[in-house]
Parts: structure tokens; C-alpha cells; sequence
């Protein structure tokens, strides 16, 4: 595996181990729900817990989570945020203290607790794989004529996102990260070469969340555009409301009838 080649500096002892990795999940691959943050994220906590059983050296929390980030952030960028619960920051800013290019750092108890019981309700309009990789997509940057905007563009949403979120401004928060969806998914339209990874029912969901806001039948509702599947952003207490809708105007359109409820999580655990 590259990955466990790429790391051994890291984790000398790797070179001494004949070791077997099982990982699996339950979601569609590929689809954009970040399959491989997951696997590389669960892989480097697990390298990291080696290290802790053999040689005693992580005994710090902190030190343990901080290296665990940096370690799966080396085999998904989105990984290293994947370490912490409820919510985390990758990218250094000076709005956080502590804040790294190199990993992760948590946010959880920096947010306003509306956000820590975040509810995302994932809608599958499709389960075929991406017609290009995150990897690959990512790459497309490199000589996108639009680069530098879309880089100063999205350090001024995460100083407004920052505030956003430790003040417990739901609307502000839900028109951050639709304009980060579209935008990206615009760059990917105008790279060279174009993809268009929406499906013809993501954008009737748009539509139909869109038409209910202007009705004010749903007080708040952040839809997160990703490829073939739309990610709704909700606080608990319109659980009812919001579920209500999903299974009237937004089910019939995904694949199967499927959609995923999930929420912000613990975090991960040992097992």
C-alpha cells in the first residue's frame, strides 16, 4: 500500500510488520460523501495507537490527535479534520489560535452549541462513482484562470464562517457554504477539461429547497451541493419539519427512494 510506504519515516516499525487492513463503510464510494477521509483518517489513528502500544510515546492527548491529523491529512486532505468530533478547522488563519496548513485542529468547543446537534441529511440522487476523482479535481486548480480569486474568495468565507459559527448565526453559516458548493462545482464547469458532476435531480432538490425557503415553510435549511448527491444542513429543533419535506418533495427524486440522516458526531472510538 503507498500510503504505509509513504509514512514509514514517520512509523519506522512499519518496516518490521506484516500488517492487514480491513476498511469499509456505509455509503456509496466515490459519490462525495468523503469515503477516503474516512478510511485514512481511521488508518492514521490506528498507526498513531500503535505507536502509543509499542514504544509509550503519545501519552498526550493533544499531542496524539495533532499527530494523528497531520498523518492522515498525508493520505486525504480532508481526513485530518475527520479526527475530532463535532467540528474542526484545517488551514492556518489568524482568526484561530494554533491553526495549521499541516493539520487540523478541533473547534468543537469554540462553536456555539446550535452547531455541535447539526443534523445532515444526505439526499443520493446518484450512486455512480464521480466522473473525476477529489484528487483529481483538486489538481484542475493548478492552472484554472480563476485560481487566485477562488483562493482569496475562500479565506474570506472561512473569516466570516469562523464568526459565524461561535455566534450561532445559522443564515450567515447556510450562505457560506452554499456559495462554497456552487462555486466550486462553477470552477469545475470552466476547468480545462469541464466536468459537470450534478445530476438533472441534485438540481430539482435545489430547486424545490429553494422554492420552500421564498414559501418561509422551513425557518432554515443549508443545502451543501456535492457532485451527485445535496447534503442538508439543519439544526434539532426542526427535525420534524425539515424530515417532513424530505420525505414528501426530496425522497422521490433520489435513487431507490435512498437518503442517509446523520448528524454531527462524537468523534471516533477504539473498538
Amino acid at each position: 500500500m503507498k500510503y504505509l510506504e509513504s509514512v514509514t519515516d514517520i512509523f519506522p516499525f512499519l518496516r518490521q510488520l506484516d500488517l492487514t487492513v480491513y476498511s469499509g463503510n456505509s455509503f456509496p464510494n466515490s459519490a462525495g460523501i468523503a469515503s477516503s477521509p474516512s478510511a485514512m483518517s481511521a488508518l492514521a489513528l490506528c498507526l498513531c495507537s500503535l505507536e502509543h502500544e509499542l514504544f509509550e510515546t503519545l501519552d498526550d492527548d493533544a499531542a496524539f490527535d495533532q499527530k494523528a491529523s497531520y498523518v492522515a491529512r498525508l493520505g486525504s486532505g480532508s481526513a485530518c479534520r475527520s479526527i475530532f468530533p463535532k467540528a474542526a478547522l484545517w488551514g492556518e488563519t489568524g482568526d484561530v489560535k494554533g491553526s495549521s496548513d499541516l493539520f487540523a485542529v478541533p473547534m468543537g468547543d469554540e462553536v456555539h452549541t446550535v452547531f455541535t446537534n447539526l443534523h445532515d441529511d444526505i439526499l443520493i440522487a446518484s450512486t455512480a462513482a464521480k466522473s473525476v476523482s477529489s484528487r483529481a479535481g483538486h489538481g484542475l486548480m493548478e492552472n484554472h484562470p480563476f485560481a487566485e480569486a477562488r483562493y482569496a474568495d475562500a479565506r474570506r468565507n472561512l473569516s466570516r464562517l469562523i464568526p459565524a459559527m461561535r455566534s450561532g448565526d445559522l443564515e450567515e453559516f447556510g450562505r457560506i457554504a452554499e456559495n462554497e458548493a456552487l462555486t466550486l462545482h462553477g470552477l469545475m464547469m470552466s476547468s480545462n477539461p469541464s466536468f459537470i458532476l450534478m445530476k438533472p435531480n441534485t438540481l430539482e432538490m435545489i430547486e424545490r429547497l429553494r422554492h420552500a425557503g421564498r414559501r418561509q415553510s422551513i425557518p432554515f435549511i443549508s443545502a451543501w451541493m456535492l457532485a451527485r448527491i445535496l447534503h442538508l444542513l439543519y439544526p434539532e429543533d426542526i427535525i420534524h419539519d425539515v424530515r417532513g419535506f424530505i420525505e414528501e418533495e426530496l425522497k422521490p427524486l433520489c435513487e431507490k427512494g435512498t437518503y442517509l440522516q446523520d448528524w454531527a458526531g462524537e468523534g471516533p472510538a477504539q473498538v
